[in-house]
């Protein structure tokens, strides 16, 4: 498989898991040109915006570790771009999943808003 290939299985792997534990998936791919999330959802009355992470072996450390400030940000730039887009005025949070071979980890919010603004 290549990269895209492993991304698209880690992320319907996500969705089945996400699906499990009770979310609704409203969209996948959202992109604008600010970035792309993976997956949005809904978790009760929260609006999940989730990042897909996958690893086929430690080699390179956890998926998770690969979630850094950088990309935060831009998963924060394009949510409140998918906020505007939509008129969606549900309370948002941030998750990541992590997805090591058959080993799919939930990370409920992960990182806030609030983690990734540059200190004034």
């Amino acid at each position: 498989m290549n990269k895209a290939q492993v991304g698209a299985a880690a992320e319907s792997a996500a969705c089945r898991r996400l699906r499990e534990e009770g979310y609704r998936i409203v969209a996948r791919n959202w992109r604008t040109r600010l970035g792309e999330i993976d997956i949005v959802a809904r978790d009760g009355d929260v609006l999940v915006f989730v990042e897909v992470k996958s690893r086929s072996g430690p080699g390179f450390g956890g998926p998770e570790g690969a979630v850094d400030r950088p990309k935060q940000r831009r998963i924060v730039a394009a949510a409140g771009a998918f906020l505007a887009a939509t008129g969606c005025e549900l309370a948002a949070r941030f998750d990541v999943v992590a997805v090591e071979d058959d080993d799919i980890r939930v990370l409920r919010d992960a990182f806030r808003v609030d983690d990734v603004r540059t200190p004034a």
